[in-house]
């Protein structure tokens, strides 16, 4: 009877056990649906706030520089802003001429295009002829039965006058919280500090947190550095080559680069377009986005790990998730995001024990695999013995 109950009760015990995970799951289930749902609503408010972040991170470094050389955070970080106004304002007014020029321009290249790719065009043609005689059928039969209902769209200018409006809100509230963040110093870190009481645990947060600061500001520095490089090589690139507004498409590179593999990707195509439709010679438009690619190769294959290393390269499987649900959730501007959020998720999870298997599933880095073999009785199999050493 004893033994029983004491089953009985263990069985009770497991089953409440299984029912607090099975509750748990729920709730975590739960919380990242919110979380999202969150992240999607507020993103009008976090898009500027994590660029401010970012900008500063990049630019702590030439803070820290000119520290050492008694220029008070406050002067070095508002003249930094000053430039990085100036440059990003010049920048824009300079590619706003040949962009809006490119984009009266886009049916006169579409048609060009057509032109080149003509037997494309006769399957693409077909198609859409097909696709038209049924949407004439089907409206013919809705017309004698239905009444159809237009809902007015807002025009093209007020469209644009609204999205540079909510464009010139995210760059100001960009620049001026930028300039607080490098302006304050180590304020934040201060106050981080205070929020421990041990001793030991103020020198282990400070750890922590100067380690996080430092590869993140390295990485964006460098990264941003590298973007600028590949941005004015391709620039130069394509305007020996002949390429109109190469100007424009080097200001482009530069910031598609931020996006690995898919920024590449996205450059050789629209280029490959403005080649082919520039030039009558379907050999020689071939060679601008050969250009591009050979460039993208020689920066990712010597000119990255020179200067970055490899420590914080990232899995690509990652990478591609990270720019995807950042893309589906923020748009161009969260692509953008996508790969510094990603670094800087693993940079915190490297300096933390618990999350360091995580942060060991971002990385790129693949420990070698020793295989030993362990010689067992006789007449048995040997035992094959794997273990992983972390370089």
């Amino acid at each position: 009877m004893a033994i029983e109950t004491t089953d009985a009760a263990a069985g009770s015990s497991q089953r409440v056990r299984n029912s607090r995970l099975a509750t748990n799951r729920y709730l975590g289930g739960i919380f990242i649906l919110l979380s999202i749902y969150g992240l999607y609503l507020s993103r009008d408010f976090l898009t500027p706030v994590l660029l401010a972040f970012m900008l500063a991170t990049t630019l702590s470094p030439i803070v820290r520089y000119l520290a050492k050389w008694y220029v008070p955070p406050v002067v070095s970080a508002t003249l930094l802003i000053i430039m990085s106004v100036f440059v990003f304002g010049a920048i824009g007014y300079a590619t706003s001429g040949p962009v809006s020029q490119m984009i009266n321009q886009a049916p006169e290249i579409g048609a060009k295009l057509k032109e080149r790719v003509a037997t494309i065009r006769q399957a693409i043609d077909k198609a859409v002829e097909a696709t038209n005689q049924i949407d004439n059928v089907a409206e013919n039969v809705s017309d004698a039965k239905t009444q159809k209902v237009v809902i007015a769209q807002p025009g093209i200018l007020s469209r644009a006058a609204g999205n540079l409006l909510s464009v010139g809100t995210t760059m100001a509230i960009t620049f001026v919280l930028s300039l607080f963040l490098l302006a304050s110093g180590t304020m934040f870190y201060q106050k981080i500090i205070q929020t421990f009481s041990l001793l030991s645990d103020k020198k282990k947060a400070l750890r922590v947190v100067y380690n996080v600061e430092r590869e993140i500001s390295r990485y964006l520095f460098t990264i941003t550095f590298i973007n600028i490089i590949v941005g004015v090589v391709v620039g130069c690139g394509l305007w020996l080559i002949g390429i109109p507004n190469a100007f424009v498409w080097g200001v482009a590179a530069t910031i598609l680069n931020f996006l690995p593999y898919v920024g590449a990707l996205i450059a050789i195509i629209l280029t490959g377009i403005i080649s082919l439709v520039t030039f009558d010679n379907l050999a020689y438009s071939l060679v601008a986005p050969a250009f591009i690619l050979l460039v993208h190769i020689m920066e990712g294959q010597f000119l990255t790990p020179l200067l970055l290393g490899r420590r914080l390269e990232l899995n690509a499987v990652a990478v591609f998730i990270s720019i995807s649900f950042w893309s589906w959730l923020w748009g161009f501007v969260g692509a953008l995001m996508a790969v510094p959020l990603l670094v800087v998720i693993k940079v915190v999870c490297d300096n933390f024990d618990n999350l360091a298997p995580f942060g060991n599933f971002l990385s790129a880095h693949q420990p070698p695999i020793k295989i030993e073999a362990e010689e067992t009785a006789p007449g048995t199999s040997a035992v094959a013995n794997i273990s992983q050493t972390n370089s």
